[in-house]
């Protein structure tokens, strides 16, 4: 990965913290992308630049605002020169039982999990062409296994998988598409699954524990960085809860 440029989204903390990490100790420059986490993007830049100086940049936006995605792909080829890497991370993931659903939950579940991700292929196609780079989607094992009263995040993801697949298809041979579906790893950090629900979920996977953001990280540095005859596939990083549910 040295002298290699990504963009990510959703960089500034948690599993995408741990993926800035482990491709910025790999030698990457890192346009990381935050929307509200201002703080934690800029101490996770201080940190990075201390270990290797002006590798990392920052870029707030909106990724529901979609007429201002170009611009990231813009900014990141100004900074750095090119791009290698575009990993589509930030996600919203909250409940959407039926009889609750809203048009507002639709738009931003969607439009951060699957809209956001294709514009953002889509605005930098043509960087990644020139570089033979790699796109890797962070999705989920629920894309596959529904999450009950997830009804719109569980389609959402669905649809991000499905995305992988068709740009896959559309930018090889140049560009690789990729995703990463993680399983138990971090639990949402409004506490919307308390302690009985964890234990129970951790009790359905067969390695019978927790995972860490670094297990995703290490799964993204696979195939961005060793993984040059993969494309259109999902990687489960969840334990063996695929196969329980």
């Amino acid at each position: 990965m040295r002298d290699k440029n990504v963009l990510i989204t959703g960089g500034a903390k948690r599993v995408g913290a741990a993926i800035c990490r482990r491709l910025h100790a790999a030698g990457a420059n890192l346009m990381l992308h935050y929307r509200a986490s201002a703080g934690e993007a800029r101490l996770l830049q201080a940190e990075l630049n201390h270990v290797r100086q002006n590798s990392v940049a920052l870029i707030q936006a909106d990724l529901l605002d979609i007429a201002k995605l170009p611009a990231m792909v813009e900014q990141t080829l100004h900074t750095f020169g090119h791009l290698d890497v575009l990993i589509n991370n930030a996600s919203s993931f909250f409940p959407t039982p039926v009889g609750d659903i809203t048009a507002g939950n639709w738009d931003d579940l969607i439009g951060t999990n699957v809209r956001a991700p294709l514009f953002l292929a889509q605005a930098a196609a043509a960087a990644l062409r020139r570089t033979q780079g790699a796109i890797v989607n962070i999705t989920d094992i629920h894309a596959e296994r529904p999450l009950k009263n997830f009804v719109v995040y569980s389609v959402a993801k669905a649809g991000l998988v499905g995305l992988t697949r068709s740009l896959a298809r559309e930018l090889a041979p140049e560009v690789r598409v990729n995703a990463v579906a993680p399983g138990p790893i971090l639990w949402p950090e409004d506490e919307s699954f308390d302690e009985l629900s964890r234990q129970r979920i951790i009790s359905q996977t067969p390695l019978r524990r927790e995972g860490t953001p670094e297990d995703i990280a290490r799964a993204v540095y696979y195939l961005v960085a060793e993984a040059g005859y993969v494309t259109g596939e999902t990687i489960n990083v969840d334990g063996g809860r695929h196969v329980m549910i």
